[in-house]
């Protein structure tokens, strides 16, 4: 057995700033040689390969490629304009369309930060312009731009998929309804909010020829979505080998249809999707052999009983869980909690009458608030840096939106036909 004093150890590395890489990959090691349990160091690595030796994690770099190519490949002004002609009457309408356009960019390229980059660099400016307030243009996008890791392709949920052996077809399409619904609700609270702003300039409707030629000028990059999940769902082809083809297709959609990419602009690209996608990859690999850690530990059982031992009834376990996902997101990653606590969680969820499908789309959308939640919402940060609005102010604005999001977390948690009803339908589950 390993001393449990390693996850003390862990919490230790992240309350003194440690990256989440050392805090996963020390702490487990410390406590095995503390308690002269050398020998078990060997296990940890063998651990350490083995969770990368795996082709669904493929797909992970694959997806991250595709989104890069999309991000420059001239595809966010195009996904704005179809979105302003689509929701920029309405009142609040360059709200709407913040929360359109990352919806939409999150079926393009499942990545929260680079949403908030490139749609916060365009339109918190232009909002500014139309008489709304800085604060909130920032604090609107950075909750808008959370639906990255929520809406499929997703990245997290591809490692959950990976972690708990569930269907990845399932898993993305079980999170479209889910994903509809963060966006309407985000909708409804920006529509509420938008009234303490008297002055915000509003916009006439588009007519029919603006809303055709944007959609004819975001028709093909809208159909990267349809391409990897119509491709996944009638087994064309495999996760991994539909994110493949959504590098390929995203390649020669920026450079020979659009001609905005050059090629000369190409392999720089594929460097720094090496270099990102191996920083995330050595953390799966460290979340792994952490997890070991906790099995070997024992801890797994007495959380599973201590949950258990609270309550059976699965609505007011799935309270209790949310609230505690919440808090993790806090501060952690969603990849390398979704990494250690997945396995704990779900099989106690399982227990208790929950699809593990299910499960995995609510754990997700969970963490994934975290990223706009201080002290360590990465999207606050790049919100942040973007509008140059101190990181208090977007805390403080972003509660409403954090409040609505909460509640659909809840909704789709009490009602599981909203997640796991379209799967079924398609017959994937």
């Amino acid at each position: 057995m390993v001393s449990p004093i390693f996850l003390l150890y862990f919490l230790i590395f992240l309350l003194i700033g440690a990256p989440v890489l050392f805090a996963l990959g020390l702490s487990p090691v410390i406590a095995l040689f503390q308690d002269d349990k050398v020998l078990f160091i060997n296990m940890l690595y063998q651990r350490l390969y083995a969770g990368l030796d795996n082709f669904l994690l493929l797909a992970l770099p694959f997806f991250m490629l595709a989104g890069e190519f999309m991000v420059n490949g001239g595809i966010t002004t195009r996904i704005i304009t179809f979105s302003q002609t689509m929701v920029q009457h309405f009142r609040g309408g360059l709200g709407h369309v913040v929360i359109l356009a990352s919806t939409l960019f999150a079926a393009l390229t499942g990545s929260s930060v680079a949403a908030t980059s490139a749609i916060g660099n365009m339109l918190i400016p232009e909002m500014e312009r139309y008489k709304y307030d800085r604060t909130y243009a920032a604090a609107l996008t950075a909750a808008a731009t959370v639906l990255g890791t929520i809406i499929p392709p997703s990245g997290i949920m591809l490692i959950y998929a990976f972690v708990m052996n569930t269907s990845v077809a399932a898993m993305f399409i079980a999170g479209v309804v889910p994903g509809i619904i963060f966006c309407i609700g985000l909708m409804i609270i920006n529509r509420w909010q938008i009234k303490k702003y008297p002055d915000v300039e509003q916009f006439e409707r588009a007519s029919r020829k603006e809303r055709w030629n944007s959609f004819s000028m975001a028709f093909f990059p809208l159909l990267t979505p349809v391409i990897i999940l119509g491709g996944i769902y009638s087994g064309v082809f495999t996760p991994t080998e539909a994110a493949a083809v959504a590098v390929f297709y995203a390649l020669i959609l920026s450079v020979v249809v659009l001609k905005v990419l050059k090629p000369a602009s190409v392999f720089p690209m594929f460097m720094r999707i090496a270099v990102n996608a191996a920083a995330i990859l050595i953390i799966v690999a460290a979340a792994s052999g952490f997890a070991s850690a906790i099995s070997l530990s024992g801890i797994a059982k007495d959380i599973t009983s201590f949950f258990l031992g609270i309550t059976r009834d699965p609505y007011l376990l799935f309270f209790i869980i949310n609230v505690f996902l919440f808090i993790v997101g806090m501060f952690l990653d969603a990849g390398p909690a979704i990494l250690i606590f997945a396995p704990i969680l779900a099989p106690i969820m399982t227990q208790a009458g929950i699809d593990p499908v299910h499960f995995g789309v609510v754990m997700c959308a969970n963490l994934s608030i975290g990223l706009a939640t201080p002290p360590m919402g990465l999207v606050l940060f790049v919100a942040s840096s973007v509008s140059g609005v101190p990181l208090q102010k977007i805390s403080k604005a972003i509660l409403p939106f954090l409040a609505i999001e909460f509640v659909v977390i809840f909704l789709i948690s009490f009602f599981p036909a909203l997640v796991i009803g379209f799967p079924k339908l398609l017959g994937v589950m």
